[in-house]
Formats: C-alpha cells, structure tokens, sequence
C-alpha cells in the first residue's frame, strides 16, 4: 500500500532529496549479514575479557557499536569502530541493490534535485557501493558515520543538519527517504520530513506512528513521481 495521493504533493513541496543508504539504495548486508559482523565485533570486544552477556545474541553491528560506546573506554569504541568500518566494505561488495533505488536516484537528478546520502553506514563503505554502481556522480554529498562517536548517528539530528547545511539548503525544504523509525525520529529533530519506505509489510503502521509524512512501500512509485516530474520541467 502506498499513499499515493499525499507522494507527488510532498516531492512537489521539497527540493533535494536525502536518501538513507541501507534500505531505500541497497541492502548493504545481503551478502554478510548483519548478525556475522555483530559477531565479528563481539570478538574484538572478548579480546578484552569483557562481559558480553547484553549483547551476546545481539544481531545489530551498530547497536554493539553503541554499547561499547557507553562502556566509557575511547580505546575500545574506536577498536569497534575500525572493524565495523572494514566489515562493510566488504559488505559493500556484496550489497544488493534496491528495486528501483537506482531509478529514484537518477530520475531526481534529471529533475534538477541536489541527492545527498544520510547513513549510520561508514562513508568509505557508502562511497565504495556507489562508485561500483557508477552511482557517484548523482549525488552531490555523502555523510556517513561520525568516527567513533555513535551518540551522532541518527536518530541524533547532527547528520541530517550537517547534509542540509553542506547543501546551503534549510532543512525543512529537504526531504528524507528513510526505512526506520530512527531515520523518522532523526527527521523530526532535525526538521527535515521522511517519506518512510516501508520495505516490510510490518514497517508500515510503524513508520506512520513514528509520524513520518507519507509512507510508500516501493521506491517505484518515488521514481515514477519523480520522472513526471523531470518531464514536466523540459
């Protein structure tokens, strides 16, 4: 299901478009699933003779990543860090790309719309996906994790102020694409609207109780709507 009517008006009523990356682009861990670089990252942390109990069958790598922050230690959240960085770039090569994520890109850009990725993701993996995809060059700015410091990641508002500010744009005249109630909340902080993607039927009434602005369940129809609008601009 798809709020079809309130999709063209909410793209009509923003300018650049924010794309979250893992969701609305690709599936960054299709290929080495998130629950084996959690694990991964367990095993830098028991390297340390931690007591892992609260996240020993945690499947999120950065909800480790966000425990180990708050075990107080810059030592070990950069540790974590350095390995989540490089488990996703491996994780990168194996992405899966989004149904029609690439038609969405490319048809804002043929609209005149600034693209900007905003992710939890690291820059270097976003980037990396991009430039195998020869997607680089549609987007004006990437902003990816903030080294280290997960207190920053969404749904802290900091990277969705710091991608309206790159784009000189204000933030309420940008529009989010996001898949979670995170990338909402981000949103609502920051002033930016979400237009939820709802890649699992469940995420629906969820996105919509998190109070994104519309919510659509194919990156098909955004394409659709975008294209159109392309159109209409020759």
């Amino acid at each position: 299901m798809t709020d079809a009517p309130d999709l063209a008006t909410l793209l009509a009523g923003h300018g650049p478009l924010l794309l979250d990356f893992d969701g609305p682009v690709c599936s960054i861990f299709a290929g080495y699933p998130a629950p084996k670089v959690a694990e991964a990252l367990r095993q830098v942390l028991r390297s340390e003779r931690l007591d892992l109990g609260e996240i020993e069958d945690e499947p999120d790598p950065l909800e480790v990543l966000r425990w180990t922050d708050r075990r107080g230690q810059s030592r070990l959240t950069r540790a974590v860090e350095d390995a989540l960085c490089a488990a996703e770039l491996v994780a990168a090569r194996s992405a899966e790309p989004t149904p029609y994520g690439r038609e969405v890109i490319v048809a804002a850009r043929q609209a005149g719309r600034p693209v900007a990725v905003v992710s939890n993701n690291s820059e270097a993996a976003v980037t990396a996906y991009l430039k195998a995809h020869r997607l680089a060059g549609h987007f004006a700015l990437v902003v990816g994790r903030a080294y280290a410091d997960p207190d920053r990641m969404k749904p802290s508002p900091e990277p969705l102020l710091r991608a309206s500010a790159a784009l000189r744009a204000n933030p309420a005249t940008c529009l989010l694409v996001g898949d979670t109630v995170t990338d909402v909340a981000a949103g609502i902080s920051a002033g930016v609207p979400v237009l939820g993607y709802a890649n699992k039927p469940r995420k629906v009434a969820n996105l919509r109780r998190a109070g994104a602005a519309a919510v659509v369940t194919t990156m098909r129809d955004v394409a659709v709507t975008l294209l159109a609008e392309a159109e209409s601009r020759r």
